[in-house]
């Protein structure tokens, strides 16, 4: 826009450009430059996105292996995190997850390595899951929960060992089996194979 009157704004701009030293015009245009580079960054971003789809792929076909897996054998499933999430949500739905719940805490006791901690955790465990009345009674026999018991006076890592393993029998003989019938296992199934199919056919 060109003005002709005097003290116009635009001459005075125009005025003001021309004043300017040629090393701030090489900045300015330096600095134009390196704008247009940045936003054409997002083309990066996309190249990221598809690693990323990349590995979620991944990570789903490990799972849909995974899944299938769990029906191999109990100890297939009772390895697999997420299969032993899967169970404790359908022993709820049996009002039976303290067994499992159970056998996790044993687990986790084994690894105890301080004596006095493993003292306070035999009892808290024996108090929670095996005394008669306890607020999350295990079902196992009067005799193991007798032997368990008497453990308790050294307790050592091994002192839940025979309850630990009679719980395990028992989900292993009566709620796996259920499980692995049960719909909810048989969508995670069903998804997981047309997973594993549809990947084979584009391959």
């Amino acid at each position: 826009m060109s003005c002709w009157l005097p003290g116009c704004p635009a001459v005075s701009m125009c005025r003001g450009l021309a004043a300017l030293p040629n090393t701030c015009l090489e900045r300015a245009k330096d600095l134009k430059t390196r704008l247009g580079i940045l936003l054409h960054k997002p083309e990066l971003g996309h190249k990221t996105g598809s690693s990323s789809k990349l590995q979620l792929s991944s990570r789903r076909q490990d799972s849909s292996q995974e899944v299938l897996e769990w029906r191999e054998s109990f100890d297939q499933l009772l390895k697999s995190k997420s299969g032993v999430n899967a169970f404790h949500t359908f022993l709820k739905t049996e009002f039976s997850e303290e067994n499992l719940d159970f056998w996790l805490a044993c687990e986790d006791f084994k690894k105890t390595r301080s004596k006095t901690k493993l003292a306070s955790k035999a009892n808290r465990i024996f108090e929670e899951f095996v005394q008669s009345e306890a607020p999350r009674e295990v079902n196992i026999d009067h005799e193991t929960r007798e032997i368990t018991r008497k453990n308790l006076s050294g307790a050592t890592s091994t002192c839940f060992n025979e309850a630990q393993a009679k719980t395990r029998t028992l989900m292993e003989k009566d709620s796996y089996p259920r499980f692995l019938k049960s719909a909810s296992y048989q969508d995670m199934t069903k998804q997981a194979t047309s997973h594993s199919t549809s990947k084979r056919s584009h391959t």
